[in-house]
């Protein structure tokens, strides 16, 4: 009982003193525990408020650091790899558009520029290959498209002297030709009129080749032109002359 008393009277003793000191300077206490406030409060949010790591941090340690150097390098990656196949496939099509061109102005293709290697798009390849006399694949690629850009027809070889008979048109449309006596089996062969292989280029022949023309979607003009005996050639699987 006596210590405890004692340690009562110490515990009383201590806070008299402490309430004399307030009442004697009430403004110095005030500011201490204002800044004891500031103090707690900015330590608290800096170490338990912070949704990321804080920007100086005091006890930042080794292994995060090596952690974020480590991370880095694969976030960059992830970054970078989605942009990368869009621009091969714009590259692609592209590279499509230029050669669909090309092969228009050569004359091996009459349709769209589109940048889609479609069935006609890759027949008039293999076309061009085949007419340039080159071995290469006929897919679309650098290469092709140079060879294109630098393909001229070969010039014809050079003719015989012609005859006074063969400057007269209408001889030279009723005398027989191995050529269109080939085109009037071909047509006959494939269902596009019963034509007789006579050699000679009459009103009958000229409907068949209108009407090849027409189904096979191009210029009507009922001529045995060169474009017109290439794509018969090319739907009977030989040669015509």
């Amino acid at each position: 009982m006596p210590r405890r008393s004692t340690r009562s009277r110490a515990a009383i003793q201590g806070a008299g003193l402490l309430a004399a000191a307030i009442s004697q300077h009430p403004r110095e206490f005030v500011a201490i525990v204002m800044a004891t406030v500031a103090v707690v409060t900015i330590v608290v949010n800096a170490v338990f408020l912070q949704k990321g790591p804080h920007p100086a941090p005091i006890f930042a340690t080794r292994s995060l650091l090596q952690q974020e150097a480590a991370l880095a390098p694969r976030l960059q990656a992830a970054h970078a790899q989605p942009l990368a196949e869009p621009t091969v496939t714009a590259n692609k099509v592209a590279l499509i558009v230029n050669i669909q061109r090309e092969l228009t102005r050569k004359g091996f293709y009459d349709g769209p520029a589109d940048g889609i290697w479609g069935a006609k798009t890759d027949a008039a390849a293999r076309e061009f290959v085949h007419a340039a006399g080159l071995k290469m694949n006929s897919e679309a690629s650098d290469a092709l498209l140079k060879a294109i850009v630098a393909y001229t027809a070969k010039p014809a070889s050079a003719a015989p002297p012609a005859s006074p008979a063969s400057t007269d048109p209408i001889a030279k449309l009723i005398s027989p030709s191995k050529r269109v006596t080939a085109v009037q089996r071909a047509l006959a062969e494939f269902g596009y009129g019963q034509l007789k292989p006579t050699g000679v280029f009459d009103p009958d022949t000229r409907a068949a080749i209108e009407k090849f023309e027409r189904e096979r979607r191009l210029p009507i003009d009922g001529q045995m032109s060169d474009r017109f005996v290439r794509e018969l050639a090319a739907m009977t699987g030989r040669p015509l002359e």
